[in-house]
């Protein structure tokens, strides 16, 4: 079981190339509703696969620099990293059933 480690600008680079696991990134906004949506799905995947899943929260209004460097367009987005390459990226709403299958596919 696992934590969501909640990152800035300054420390996403690094929580991300030193992993020693996948990593799920998930960009949110406290004004967007798909993110309260999408927040618990969240916990629960930090929950679930935390034995072998990284996975970083950022908000990316104060956090620019990730954002574009993730090419993330729009909230809720999610990034999955492996080795500190992006290996799946998906924006909007995403229910837990599409979640999982989407964590399945790379872990």
């Amino acid at each position: 079981m696992s934590s969501i480690i909640k990152v800035t600008d300054t420390e996403f680079g690094t929580e991300v190339e030193q992993a020693t696991t996948p990593v799920l990134a998930y960009f949110w906004a406290s004004w967007c509703g798909p993110c309260r949506l999408v927040s618990p799905y969240i916990d629960w995947a930090a929950s679930e696969y935390g034995d072998r899943l990284k996975v970083l929260k950022l908000e990316v209004d104060p956090n620019p620099e990730s954002v574009k460097k993730c090419g993330v367009e729009g909230v809720p987005a999610i990034r999955v990293f492996k080795e500190g390459a992006i290996v799946e990226s998906f924006e909007g709403a995403i229910t837990k059933q599409a979640l999982a299958a989407l964590l399945d596919a790379h872990l």
